[in-house]
């Protein structure tokens, strides 16, 4: 319940009110993530799409071995906002992106100057939430991460 960092793009990066609803969205796809973890068959950190919010968004999952949990809303109609623009995913195809988020936190974790625990939720303490990552160099590998990746697309 506590998102280190929620990243927009377009077409959504500059409408107002979109930060707003796709933290409401991220926040109610955390029952798919139980759901899908419970699977003890699953063998891999993918965990596919988690739901269809509509026949436009979609909502991914990836959760680490540590049970860091990563998602991606993907638009169907492309980063123009259009319909019939975007193309169509298959199961698997957003590996690459979910490995190279997850090579960028693990980055992040390395930097001795970073503490996770100054991002965890303090309320049974009394302190306050410091909110989400503010590394410049941990956001900036993830704008590249989302403007790069595209159906297809196998390394980034």
């Amino acid at each position: 319940d506590n998102p280190l960092l929620i990243s927009l793009f377009p077409p959504h990066s500059s409408r107002q009110g979109a930060y707003l609803e796709f933290s409401f969205l991220l926040n109610a796809s955390l029952d798919m993530f139980e759901l899908r973890t419970r699977d003890r068959n699953r063998v891999d950190q993918d965990l596919g799409m988690l739901q269809a919010v509509d026949e436009r968004l979609s909502i991914w999952g990836w959760e680490t071995g540590t049970g860091t949990r990563f998602a991606i809303v993907l638009d169907m109609w492309g980063k123009d906002g259009r319909p019939g623009t975007g193309h169509g995913v298959k199961d698997g195809e957003l590996k690459p992106a979910f490995k190279a988020l997850q090579t960028a936190y693990i980055r992040l974790l390395q930097n001795p100057f970073y503490t996770p625990d100054d991002y965890a939720p303090r309320l049974a303490a009394g302190g306050r939430d410091n909110g989400p990552i503010t590394s410049k160099k941990f956001t900036n590998e993830v704008q590249r991460i989302g403007e790069f990746w595209r159906p297809g697309v196998t390394n980034l």
